[in-house]
């Protein structure tokens, strides 16, 4: 029953879905979030592909068909948790995103449109409205990276915002994205969600490290709604969605094969974590993690 749950949501988003702002073309994933002083765990696999449809020759005018795959591997193994959940302990949740889009170009500056829609779930049952998430945006990009004016250095400006209809975020959320090569061998990213400094380890940019700052977020819908056993002060809300927030700081490994082909690694430890269960305002209902935590990635992507 799943395996067609499945195969009936990908096709839905991808017919129906639209894209989000991003330079990766494609990309494979893997995360792991061991929670301190505690036996739960995370484990993520995700799968990206963006494909960009030239309009014309010159590449003015660029439609954009992607789509995005998330496996989240829940391990709850606290016993206060476990109990908490009674018979509905979350094992594992899904997000399936696509995406359309449409980019133009004006003197310097590239434009661009997006909306979509993503189902995040657990997939214990038949998909149902509060499944879906749906996101619009618009976003604005000026590219110097290869022609920079004279007298600059190298840089790209995006700008923009996103809303979306996950509960409890009736808000638009900022894209921005400020890159710059100060040095031959050093680059900074001023941004949301991330914020980096790059070193190129060589001359031919193979290798590279860097420092960042990151913010990172899991959220899904239950289908089987339930009041956790354990009251945290909450008078008895019903949990609706599984959600965990974090503040990441940490250090990262690039290798190129090619100028747009990467392996990247990163190893981080959380400044802010926040592992819950909501209620349909976004509102916490229960909380399963706080404590600050270790955190790995690591992946491949090819990237404009």
């Amino acid at each position: 029953m799943k395996k067609n749950i499945f195969i009936t949501a990908f096709l839905f988003l991808l017919v129906f879905g639209m894209t989000a702002q991003t330079t990766d073309l494609a990309r494979v994933e893997y995360l792991n979030f061991q929670f301190a002083k505690s036996d739960n765990s995370i484990n993520r696999y995700r799968a990206l592909l963006q494909v960009p449809i030239p309009l014309d020759e010159e590449k003015d005018n660029i439609f954009v068909v992607g789509m995005e795959y998330r496996f989240v591997d829940i391990n709850i193994k606290d016993t206060e948790d476990v109990f908490a959940f009674d018979d509905h302990l979350v094992s594992s949740v899904q997000q399936m995103n696509a995406y359309l889009g449409y980019v133009w170009k004006k003197n310097d500056w590239r434009y661009g449109v997006k909306g979509g829609v993503k189902i995040q779930s657990d997939f214990e049952g038949n998909l149902v409205g509060d499944d879906f998430i749906y996101e619009i945006g618009a976003y604005a990009i000026k590219d110097k990276k290869k022609n920079p004016e004279e007298g600059k250095k190298p840089y790209r400006l995006i700008m923009g915002l996103t809303y979306s209809t996950t509960p409890g975020r009736w808000y638009p959320l900022p894209i921005l994205n400020y890159f710059k090569q100060f040095h031959p061998n050093w680059t900074y990213t001023l941004g949301v969600p991330k914020t980096n400094v790059r070193h190129y380890l060589n001359n031919t940019h193979k290798d590279a490290l860097q420092a960042f700052v990151t913010l990172d977020n899991v959220y899904a819908n239950l289908q089987q709604n339930f009041v956790p056993l354990i009251d945290q002060g909450e008078d008895g809300k019903v949990a609706e969605s599984v959600q965990l927030t974090v503040g990441l700081v940490g250090l990262g490994y690039e290798h190129f094969f090619t100028e747009h082909l990467l392996f990247y690694g990163y190893a981080a430890h959380s400044v802010y974590n926040d592992f819950r269960l909501e209620d349909g305002d976004g509102k916490k209902v229960y909380k399963i993690n706080t404590e600050n935590s270790p955190y790995f990635r690591a992946g491949i992507k090819f990237k404009y």
